[in-house]
């Protein structure tokens, strides 16, 4: 028999077999704590009863004139990604007659985020209403009014006047989510009032087409027509992002829901309440998603990252010496492995903030700081007086500066650029359309918000106003009614 070991060796053996042994069980057991850390309770009860009076029933109603049925769900129909119209579109009806006048009203949730009153929901939600409401879980009501509200983001922030102090909600870190983490969603769906619903994180930074700051959670937790402006919690009770959307043929769930992640819904959420404004970052450069054509071309890894296509001359990133063809995988600490990230990113950034930019430039690594500007945009809140001439006419305009003018390719730094016009509304039948330059209002130049509205609001409802509006290098005059 050939001896292994000596007596001599027989202590150290032992103690490298206890220690072995130690470290397996001590292993084991925080294996089994980050597991249970993540694992589903046995049952949602606790959750669902601590977290449902922080959850709200908003319904609005809105009277409209216009020959346009309103689709059932989440995105206005003229801003809806095609792919998705064709399962959120309604037909229309045949063989009856349109009112003239007729009161539209529709269903959300939202979450009180203050005891005195403040709630969180989605821009569609209130977007162009008259009259907003409020129950709460006990089915108190109460009377809203717009505090704010951002339709780049879908973003509103509401406030009701409570009898006493309201229970409210813990917010999360979104961007601590992982794929696969548990959590749950509280609304109203089909006006089913504190319906809970649990799946988990399906997907992150999402791009569903509609906006530049799309960066969405995908969830299979079910969300249905009414727990938009909802919130999502984790397993440990905080809100991590604001229910907004779904992908589905019937307009029910089929397990493909979209959500805003918290921690942009919380940094537009504070501006509005505090300024009523919105104030995002620039860094100055168009960006496209990188393919895996791309990636081979450009030298990278993996598809990753936001290709810059082009920088715009004096902007930050050119300041900061970011070039077209660079591929921006880091951004402020973070990376960038989608492009819908970026823009995210970026305008959450406070003005005036230095930031790491590592990005990849004929295939090597290169860090850059780069100090982010303000984006020059239109307000992201409405006031009333601007909301009352927009739903008079039907037409959103915004202030041009000199980024917009060179983005879209025109030479106008004064008047103002027309951003929608509702179909079926006066501004529309009278041919304005998206993109058009409005020089003058009743002969009026107008070169900034503050005057347009002026001029509106001084002409009575039923007058006519006459426009100067300049499309494609050239100008015509249109007559418009005021409603």
């Amino acid at each position: 028999m050939i001896r292994l070991f000596s007596k001599k060796s027989y202590p150290r053996l032992v103690t490298f077999i206890l220690v072995a042994a130690a470290t397996i069980l001590i292993s084991s057991a925080l294996s089994h704590k980050a597991w249970a850390a993540t694992s589903p309770p046995e049952s949602f009860a606790d959750l669902a009863e601590r977290l449902g009076p922080t959850v709200v029933n908003v319904y609005t109603t809105q009277i409209v004139k216009s020959p346009r049925i309103p689709h059932p769900f989440f995105f206005d129909d003229r801003e809806m990604p095609e792919m998705f119209k064709k399962f959120f579109g309604m037909p229309q009806p045949h063989g009856q007659m349109r009112p003239k006048e007729q009161k539209r009203t529709s269903l959300g949730s939202g979450v009180v985020v203050s005891k005195d009153g403040y709630i969180l929901t989605n821009n569609h939600v209130v977007e162009g209403a008259d009259s907003i409401n409020v129950r709460m879980s006990n089915f108190e009501e109460y009377e809203a009014k717009i505090i704010g509200r951002d339709p780049k983001t879908d973003v509103a922030l509401i406030k009701i006047s409570p009898k006493t102090d309201l229970p409210i909600i813990t917010f999360g870190d979104s961007e601590k989510l992982r794929v696969g983490d548990w959590v749950i969603a509280i609304g109203n769906p089909f006006g089913f009032e504190q319906t809970v619903t649990a799946g988990i994180v399906s997907g992150k930074s999402r791009s569903i087409g509609n906006g530049a700051y799309a960066n969405f959670i995908q969830t299979d937790a079910s969300i249905n027509p009414g727990n938009s402006g909802g919130p999502l919690f984790d397993i440990h009770g905080n809100i991590v992002g604001i229910n907004t959307a779904i992908y589905s043929q019937s307009g029910g769930n089929i397990g493909i829901g979209f959500a805003i992640p918290i921690n942009m819904a919380k940094n537009v959420m504070e501006q509005l309440r505090d300024t009523g404004t919105v104030t995002r970052g620039f860094l100055g450069v168009m960006i496209q998603h990188v393919t895996p054509e791309l990636a081979e071309q450009f030298k990278l890894e993996r598809p990753i990252g936001a290709l810059v296509g082009e920088v715009t001359p004096k902007s930050p990133a050119d300041k900061g010496g970011i070039e077209p063809g660079d591929v921006i995988i880091g951004y402020d600490g973070r990376e960038i492995t989608q492009m819908s990230m970026l823009p995210s990113f970026v305008a959450q950034t406070p003005v005036g903030k230095t930031v790491d930019v590592v990005l990849i430039r004929k295939g090597k690594e290169k860090r850059l700081k780069v100090k982010i500007a303000k984006l020059e945009e239109e307000s992201a809140v409405m006031a009333a007086e601007d909301s009352e001439v927009t739903e008079s006419l039907g037409l959103a305009v915004q202030e041009i500066t000199p980024e917009l003018a060179q983005t879209l390719g025109i030479e106008e730094t004064q008047g103002l650029l027309v951003a929608n016009a509702d179909p079926g509304q006066p501004a529309y039948e009278a041919g304005i359309r998206r993109g058009d330059v409005i020089l003058e209002v009743n002969r009026k130049p107008v070169s900034n918000m503050q005057t347009y509205v002026k001029i509106i609001q001084s002409i009575k409802k039923g007058e006519s106003i006459l426009f100067l509006i300049k499309r494609e290098n050239h100008t015509r005059f249109v007559v418009i009614k005021r409603n």
